[in-house]
């Protein structure tokens, strides 16, 4: 089999191949002086896996169950958070808990409140929760103070986050969103393999049943920078919509749309639906895609100034991401399209691995089921 398509089932061997939506929790803290309160929203699925809620194993959780485990979810949650001001750590309590809907499923909402020693405008704040377990884990932040608001995004390579409490640096959290969208495209293998059927057969195409090569690289280039930018822009704007509220989608249902996205891409390679202009494709499934990931800036409630900022640093890093991918492949795929190998031994059942997962993926998010242990 061609080394390229190695590389395909390489990405899809490699970790976990997760949905669309990434694992997510949700932390509010304001501060007020010496004091800390908050709140701490955290996804059922992801305490189900960290300390164990279904007692009975029918996967449904209950309240009674999730009050049952109130002090193993409390312990948990706040054995990964820690608040420093200067060299003076924190005191954190929980404050009750109770469960709230986000876009992807219920939350338990974890109260928090906490006090400091002294006041130092030095602060930081480390969070690791589930980063062990899932590294396409982040945890959102929002951090008033005292009106002042701005978010910050915790991954697994950024675990600790330091604050001057005397400013505010928007350059940081545009930053910190720009990283986000990279690891967006770099990490959602459902996002490239969007990319993936959509790419193949840029250099090469099938017209009544034979393959036609791209007419020269100017040609093959300039489509994909129409459909990465299409792409984005779509991306983009379905986004602002969702995140702004003016589009208010179930995530479930949004998912498995996105799977369909994947899989139509795949099988228009095989059996060509669209023979040209790929590019208003890339846009109408961009907006699908956008409106997946939505919930992730909407869930903050940040001001209208730095909503903005981390929605276009965010969008930019994708579609840098999405660049630096078409520019690894197009010059080799170029450099093969003449050759059978190509045509039959990546194009087509490279297609047909994409189209498959799409559907295994469709059926999963439409079910809400795993099929398998990806």
């Amino acid at each position: 089999m061609n080394r390229m398509l190695f590389v395909l089932v390489g990405l899809l061997a490699c970790g976990g191949v997760h949905a669309h939506k990434p694992s997510d929790s949700y932390l509010n803290l304001s501060l007020s002086g010496q004091t800390v309160e908050g709140r701490w929203d955290i996804a059922l699925r992801d305490l189900e896996l960290a300390v164990g809620l279904d007692a009975d194993g029918n996967r449904r959780i209950t309240w009674g169950e999730v009050q049952r485990q109130r002090d193993a979810i409390t312990s948990h949650a706040l054995s990964h958070l820690q608040l420093t001001m200067g060299d003076q750590t924190c005191t954190l309590e929980a404050d009750g808990l109770q469960i709230t809907d986000h876009t992807d499923g219920a939350y338990v909402a974890i109260g928090i409140t906490g006090r400091c020693l002294q006041f130092n405008p030095q602060l930081t704040i480390r969070y690791d929760l589930l980063f062990p377990r899932d590294a396409q884990h982040r945890g959102l932040l929002r951090l008033d103070r005292q009106g002042r608001v701005e978010s910050a995004v915790f991954s697994p390579a950024r675990r600790s986050l330091a604050f001057d409490l005397g400013e505010t640096r928007p350059l940081r959290v545009a930053w910190q969103y720009l990283q986000e969208g990279l690891w967006h495209v770099w990490i959602g293998f459902d996002h490239l393999l969007f990319l993936a059927g959509l790419l193949l057969p840029i250099v090469v195409r099938r017209e009544q049943g034979r393959f036609v090569p791209a007419e020269n690289a100017g040609t093959a280039t300039r489509e994909v920078i129409r459909i990465v930018t299409s792409f984005t822009l779509a991306h983009f704007a379905a986004l602002s919509l969702a995140t702004l509220g003016w589009i208010d989608l179930p995530s479930r249902w949004v998912e498995a749309a996105v799977a369909l996205t994947i899989v139509f891409a795949a099988i228009n390679n095989i059996v060509p639906v669209v023979y040209r202009r790929l590019w208003l494709v890339a846009f109408a499934f961009g907006l699908i895609h956008g409106a997946g990931y939505a919930s992730v800036l909407s869930d903050l409630g940040l001001p209208a100034m730095a909503l903005a900022l981390s929605l276009f640093a965010f969008n930019l890093g994708v579609e840098g991401a999405q660049i630096a991918v078409a520019a690894v492949f197009l010059p080799v795929a170029y450099s093969l399209r003449r050759h059978r190998l190509y045509q039959y031994g990546v194009l087509i059942p490279g297609s047909l691995l994409v189209a498959f997962v799409g559907m295994v993926w469709f059926i999963e998010r439409a079910a809400n089921q795993t099929l398998m242990p990806w």
